[in-house]
């Protein structure tokens, strides 16, 4: 019923004939639109707005989406076009979410006619086989296998040898799961021998591994860099940094500071480098040293001059993901000092500055170089969850094709769509 809902044509729209073409493939719907001019198109979305608030769902003045269920799809006649509100969300790079039918995402990035009569339009399909290689929590089997099936991927995982059962455990229910729903249970696939060997092997399945991402610490990340012969996507070091400006308010700096480095001081969003300004530095360090009295704090000769019993930070410390209760702490003169020290150490994930300056915080947000930055507000958000993808695969720190968290949209890639009716180049 649905695939009949979206294969529609829809005529008349301001006395504009509109086609809208669609076909399914792999559960998910790409379509074609032709004819709609942009006043066509202004009172389609009005029309939309006026079905959907017909229909009792909720429409955002700046975004439609879509939310149903496959019992609520609307039937005909019910006041709810469902093959116009398609067509302006392919055209207006709005979302569409139905539930319970494999797809949560854009239908269509844009699309054109060409003078010649090509129609042209770019859609979402899923990366393929995607390959996860991870280290000790078995929840990273569930959360990748629901991403990878929601997206349309095939999830191929690799664990570790200590949590192998766990591993196998989940996986063997999501395979039950899947065969009942009439699914492929190869969608979800374990490999079950823990050796180096087989994870080096696992990297280089090119061929069948579509996009690797590697979940782990140091070790196999320069495994990975070694060895990988498929594309990856890396997830690498978390080497956050918050930076406390002349301008902050101290007592929500102090808050930040202690969320960042204790909340859960393990993961890749936790702040290894706290940078102070000069001219908050002798009232803040001795503030934050009392808000962390678990943590050991080592610093530069600036910081030492004033918490003298704090130990020396190398270069080293400054470039270490420490994953545990220890802070290096520099202080700098300015946020151009600051901006060079994120730049030489930084791992490209997380950066967050405190500051009640717009300006130094809009010119911190365009200079450092980070999957997210982060403003008056904790590192410890960027988290797939907490930003509003719910789980995720990994948080990316390179700049292709994905950067920061990788939720269903970074589980895809782009298809061209050419539609002619005998065109050849001249």
């Amino acid at each position: 019923m649905l695939a009949r809902a979206i294969a529609c044509s829809v005529h008349g729209l301001a006395g504009v004939p509109v086609v809208v073409e669609a076909d399914i493939a792999n559960g998910l719907p790409n379509f074609t639109i032709v004819g709609l001019t942009d006043r066509a198109i202004q009172e389609a979305r009005e029309r939309v707005r006026a079905s959907v608030r017909n229909a009792g769902f909720e429409f955002p003045s700046r975004r439609l989406t879509v939310n149903l269920a496959p019992a609520e799809v609307p039937k005909e006649g019910t006041g709810f076009d469902l093959g116009i509100a398609m067509a302006i969300l392919c055209l207006g790079n709005s979302s569409l979410r139905i539930d319970g039918y494999g797809f949560i995402g854009e239908l269509a990035l844009d699309g054109s006619v060409r003078p010649n009569g090509l129609r042209v339009s770019r859609v979402r399909v899923p990366l393929g086989v995607v390959g996860v290689i991870y280290e000790n929590r078995p929840n990273v089997t569930s959360d990748v296998a629901g991403l990878c099936l929601k997206s349309g991927n095939a999830a191929f995982l690799r664990g570790s040898a200590s949590a192998l059962a766990s591993n196998a455990a989940i996986v063997d229910v999501l395979r039950r799961a899947l065969d009942k729903a009439g699914l492929p249970a190869d969608a979800v696939a374990l490999v079950t021998d823990g050796s180096h060997e087989t994870a080096v092997e696992f990297m280089r399945l090119r061929g069948v591994i579509d996009c690797l991402v590697p979940r782990g610490g140091p070790a196999l990340i320069a495994s990975l860099l070694e060895h990988a012969t498929v594309p990856y996507v890396l997830d690498g070091d978390g080497n956050c940094h918050v930076y406390v400006d002349v301008a902050a308010d101290l007592e929500m700096a102090e808050r930040i500071v202690a969320n960042a480095k204790t909340q859960r001081p393990g993961v890749c969003n936790a702040a290894e480098t706290l940078l102070v300004h000069a001219g908050v530095a002798a009232r803040f360090l001795p503030a934050i040293r009392r808000a962390l009295p678990d943590v050991e704090l080592v610093g530069d000769d600036r910081v030492r001059a004033v918490l003298p019993d704090v130990g020396l930070a190398t270069d080293e410390d400054f470039a270490t993901e420490f994953l545990g209760l220890k802070l290096s702490v520099a202080v700098v003169d300015d946020l151009s000092a600051a901006v060079e020290h994120i730049t030489r150490f930084s791992s490209g994930h997380s950066e967050a500055i405190v500051t009640a300056d717009l300006a130094t915080a809009d010119r911190f947000v365009a200079e450092v170089d980070a999957a997210a930055v982060v403003v008056n507000a904790s590192t410890r958000f960027v988290d797939g969850g907490e930003l509003g993808l719910g789980a995720e695969v990994g948080i990316s720190t390179q700049k292709l094709h994905a950067r920061g968290p990788m939720g269903l949209r970074e589980l895809t890639c782009v298809k061209w769509i050419v539609r002619g009716n005998g065109q050849v180049r001249q």
